[in-house]
């Protein structure tokens, strides 16, 4: 469930760009003629990426009318999925996985470090508009635990000092090392790939 507030300050008009617009019937285009409410949730990601990454209730209501959906249909969808920002959010929105995986890898030494490191706790955005912190559960990278997402980037196996050290390069306008901060290649072991070579048949009482 979705249970940030949606921000009353709503912009007065939307309509898609020409780019976005393009997306949109792309998106639609996917999906049988009648069922182009089916393509609610990308359309969705769009409207709030040309918002800069959220979702005002205008351009929820545009998506509504350009699907021919009722527009509580629509809200039901934004308001469900953590995904759809319902309030202004920093440059950066970064999103802290907190749950059992990265939780029993050190998430809490990641979290110490966010908010050590930006001044704020979950929820907020730094004064400079720069930083938006956000607890989120699963993001499906439990294998590369601890994680934390960036915009639409991972950065996976952290630890206290490479989350600080991540945080640092963007707020001096760096690009950080997206994925794992320990050299491993995508979920490969850390001690690189294993082979078996010859498999050991036990025989009847061995251990």
């Amino acid at each position: 469930m979705n249970n940030s507030k949606h921000d009353p300050h709503a912009l007065e008009g939307f309509v898609f760009s020409e780019d976005t617009l393009a997306a949109a019937n792309a998106e639609i285009s996917k999906y049988p003629e009648g069922r182009q409410a089916s393509a609610v949730m990308p359309l969705l990601d769009l409207a709030q990426r040309q918002c800069n990454g959220w979702l005002p209730r205008v351009a929820m209501d545009y998506v509504a009318g350009f699907l021919d959906m009722p527009p509580i249909k629509v809200y039901e969808v934004a308001t469900f999925y953590t995904m759809y920002n319902l309030a202004p959010i920093g440059k950066y929105h970064v999103q802290v996985c907190t749950n059992l995986p990265c939780w029993l890898r050190g998430s809490d030494e990641v979290t110490a470090a966010c908010k050590k490191n930006l001044g704020i706790e979950f929820g907020q955005t730094t004064s400079n508009g720069d930083f938006t912190l956000s607890e989120v559960e699963c993001l499906g990278a439990c294998v590369n635990a601890p994680m934390i997402q960036i915009n639409d980037d991972y950065y996976e196996d952290l630890d206290g000092i490479t989350t600080a050290s991540i945080l640092t390069q963007f707020a001096i306008g760096d690009n950080p090392q997206t994925g794992s901060q320990v050299g491993r290649i995508s979920c490969e072991p850390t001690g690189g790939l294993t082979t078996l070579t010859k498999i050991n048949i036990r025989g009847s009482g061995e251990e």
